[in-house]
């Protein structure tokens, strides 16, 4: 992989990943643009201690352009966009609308004891998996696939070395239904300065198991679901993919390393090669169940980026709304007033369908 880093123009930092022997310099951004300014503070729920961000900037975010003036296609014909290139193969770059800022400032911080604040001190970023508007990541190919592995490594690599940053989390959203604002195949990276709620609840679960039971967690969900087989949809000499026991959503795939690895960089070339050709597979058959490709949020779990990695096991959670034909699953008031969630459907007879499609 050959790595590039250039500055946009308005100070933004912008990274092109290219597949070995591809290597370029980075192109100046001629945009005239203001220096990127932004701000986001992180308040402290009393009720739950969790923490939420609030980034009133983001309002203004651009919001389903049509294809001609997407801002995330190369740039070309006079044309300029976020990526000052005519062309690429996988691109990251700081968020011009972030949820987190490094720039963020002291006047952020709050401490009257019930109410408390501090500066939303971490990074945002856009990963575009390749210069095609009119593909998705199902479309790419599995060394186009392997390239976006090793971007999201690298990125993991380079934002966990942030002071300010507990937890690198790689996601894509695909599909309007999920409530994507660009239509071009990309992902983000959220360098969050706390741990997320959910890294957090599975990493305290897995040290409870373990201090109980001696044995990880994650390993020996693998082994049971290889047991029960019913919910196992591919298993490789690297990767094993089954929906969980308790799936909360209408669909909910989840894709594990045989090896334990703690984080994307840990990963090695076997693992990343046999990655990108089960996932590529996963989202095949995902996309053959309804006459529409499926909306989905692919988010990756794995250990922050220095406490709680002893238990740690990287995993991707595959996750979509849809629930059947012409129809999506809305967290309505048992999910999101109470965090009860129901499923309406049983994993097994899914995965089966999966299997055949």
């Amino acid at each position: 992989m050959e790595r590039t880093t250039g500055t946009l123009a308005d100070g933004r930092e912008i990274v092109w990943y290219d597949r070995a022997g591809t290597a370029r310099r980075p192109t100046p951004d001629p945009r005239d643009l203001p220096p990127a300014a932004s701000s986001s503070q992180l308040r402290l729920d009393p009720l739950t201690g969790d923490w939420v961000t609030v980034a009133s900037h983001r309002q203004t975010r651009t919001y389903l352009p049509p294809a001609d003036e997407c801002p995330l296609c190369p740039s070309r014909d006079g044309r300029h966009t976020e990526i000052p290139s005519a062309d690429y193969q996988v691109v990251a770059f700081e968020n011009r609308f972030p949820s987190f800022s490094l720039g963020s400032g002291a006047d952020q911080v709050v401490d009257d004891g019930l109410f408390q604040a501090r500066p939303g001190l971490g990074r945002c970023e856009v990963v575009c998996f390749t210069s095609d508007h009119d593909t998705s990541f199902t479309g790419l190919t599995p060394q186009q696939a392997r390239l976006v592995v090793d971007a999201w490594a690298d990125r993991t690599r380079e934002l966990g070395r942030i002071g300010s940053v507990d937890y690198v989390f790689p996601f894509e959203n695909r599909g309007v239904e999920i409530g994507v604002t660009l239509q071009h195949p990309h992902g983000q990276i959220y360098a969050y300065p706390y741990l997320p709620p959910v890294a957090a609840r599975e990493l305290a679960r897995a040290e409870a198991y373990a201090a109980e039971h001696g044995r990880n967690l994650f390993g020996d969900i693998i082994e049971a679901e290889r047991r029960a087989g019913t919910r196992v949809l591919v298993e490789t000499d690297e990767w094993i993919v089954f929906l969980p026991y308790a799936a909360r959503w209408p669909i909910e795939v989840h894709l594990y390393p045989t090896r334990r690895v703690r984080d994307l960089p840990e990963l090695d070339d076997a693992q990343r090669d046999d990655f990108a050709r089960v996932y590529l597979d996963v989202l095949r058959r995902l996309d053959g169940l309804y006459s529409q490709p499926t909306p989905y949020i692919a988010s990756w779990q794995q250990a922050p980026t220095r406490q709680h990695r002893e238990e740690a096991w990287l995993h991707l959670e595959l996750l979509s709304v849809r629930r059947a034909e012409g129809k999506v699953k809305f967290l309505a008031g048992s999910e999101s007033g109470q965090g009860g969630w129901v499923n309406d459907g049983e994993p097994e007879q899914l995965a089966e369908r999966l299997r055949s499609a």
